[in-house]
């Protein structure tokens, strides 16, 4: 009836619909007045609870859509749009040599510094071009678990001995549980390898690596500067007071790339500059606003910079519409059944404390299921477990609690669920726990 024309129309218009959709929905949260809520001591569990979910919901809207997921979907979007396929065959694919894939998925994601849900975009950009399960794993794991900034607080914070072994276990476990995942499914990934599917954009026509470098360099720059989070730390802190500074001036050198490596328009990239400064200047104190107007700014141009740039904006559109409405409805129940740090909500704060206050095979476990569960953003675990250590926890369930917690939430297996499929998930997930929880119980008895 409508033809191919009108079908594209209605296509369109389902998109936008949907874009619509989700910002008023994301709107709602993030504006939304909570102080109302029934979260004080003597309210009945179930509104406390209530109340819990949709705190958390918004502390989580307002700290890390705008500033985490979306830079990494960007990132991810640009992965898929301009990295040939034939180089990430190479060197994580399912046929590459094992010390190089594992080596290098291990290192990009120690690099990143970023938490279980801001990964995934970033590891389905990989895994989609063609990187092996096992290298794909080893990057998904690392990038929350062993980043150097988490490491040297926990040493700082919880002492040497248990920074040392939660960076020599997240090694370790990046390795292990990407081998054992690449063991598991192997003939699942040699059906794979001989059949890798359509990719994104062409390998022949592929960028020079200058290019991708500076390209995303820059934009990993942007996301780890604009995410640096404080510590007690000199250092860390020293970065921290100029982390915004940073941020300006390698937003100034990827608006450079795009025109001079890239060929897009000096016009329009001065203008989402322009833009961008507006909202520096004008709102100093959220510099969220400026970031979403440098997104859609540079989004919104790359639909008009050929067919790559369109691939840019819809590989980067794609990863959004499927992630965040899992993992805000994921960290909306999180919030119902554990609340946030140091809050109560259905699950009795009580229980949990006398659950794992010695060093015994079942508390530790404990702890690394309920650690798999909790959302916990870069470096928040570390008080976190200061504050339960504290309270009387066992040393084995909280280096537990280090090594599952930081990588997986509930909301990120929702996604990896969307990626992976059920029993990929279910099988990365138990690994995890269960290599978390034969850690924390050697530890615990040693220490």
């Amino acid at each position: 009836m409508f033809g191919r024309h009108g079908s594209q129309v209605l296509g369109v218009n389902r998109e936008s619909m949907l874009l619509v959709g989700m910002a008023a929905s994301f709107a709602l949260i993030y504006y939304m007045p909570l102080g109302w809520l029934p979260i004080e001591v003597g309210v009945p569990r179930v509104g406390q609870a209530l109340g819990e979910a949709l705190l958390l919901t918004q502390w989580y809207a307002r700290e890390h859509v705008i500033l985490c997921l979306l830079p990494a979907f960007v990132i991810a979007g640009a992965m898929a749009a301009y990295i040939s396929q034939g180089a990430v065959m190479r060197h994580l694919g399912p046929t590459a040599p094992r010390p190089v894939a594992f080596g290098v998925a291990s290192v990009s994601g120690t690099l990143l510094a970023v938490c279980s849900c801001t990964v995934l975009p970033l590891f389905g950009g990989i895994y989609r071009r063609g990187a092996g399960l096992g290298p794909a794993i080893a990057f998904l794991y690392s990038g929350p678990a062993i980043n150097v900034m988490a490491i040297v607080v926990t040493s700082k914070v919880l002492g040497a001995e248990i920074g040392i072994a939660r960076a020599v276990g997240a090694i370790v476990f990046a390795v292990v549980i990407g081998a054992l995942m690449h063991f598991i499914f192997r003939r699942e990934e040699a059906e794979r390898a001989r059949s890798p599917g359509r990719g994104f954009g062409a390998d022949d026509d592929a960028r020079p690596i200058g290019d991708l470098v500076m390209l995303f360099g820059t934009m990993v720059g942007i996301l780890v500067f604009a995410n640096w989070a404080s510590a007690d730390s000199p250092a860390w802190m020293a970065v921290h007071a100029v982390k915004w500074p940073l941020t300006v001036l390698l937003a100034v050198v990827l608006a450079v790339v795009l025109v001079r490596r890239w060929g897009w328009s000096i016009r329009r990239v001065g203008l989402t500059g322009v833009l961008v400064l507006v909202c520096l200047l004008l709102f100093p104190q959220t510099p969220e606003l400026a970031m979403l107007v440098g997104i859609v700014g540079v989004m919104w141009q790359a639909r008009g910079e050929g067919d790559e740039g369109r691939e840019w904006s819809n590989q980067t559109w794609d990863f959004t519409k499927q992630i965040v409405p899992l993992l805000l409805g994921g960290v909306l129940i999180a919030g119902f059944l554990l609340g946030r740090p140091g809050h109560e909500a259905l699950v009795p704060g009580s229980w949990v404390a006398s659950a794992v206050g010695d060093n015994s095979l079942a508390s530790t476990f404990l702890a690394a299921v309920l650690g798999a569960f909790m959302y916990f953003s870069t470096l928040t675990e570390v008080p976190i477990v200061e504050g339960l250590l504290g309270a009387g926890m066992g040393k084995g369930p909280a280096l537990a609690i280090l090594l599952a917690g930081p990588a997986l939430s509930l909301p990120n297996m929702l996604v990896i669920r969307t990626v992976l499929g059920t029993a990929k998930t279910l099988t990365y997930c138990g690994l995890v726990v269960l290599m978390a929880t034969a850690t924390g119980f050697f530890y615990g008895q040693f220490f």
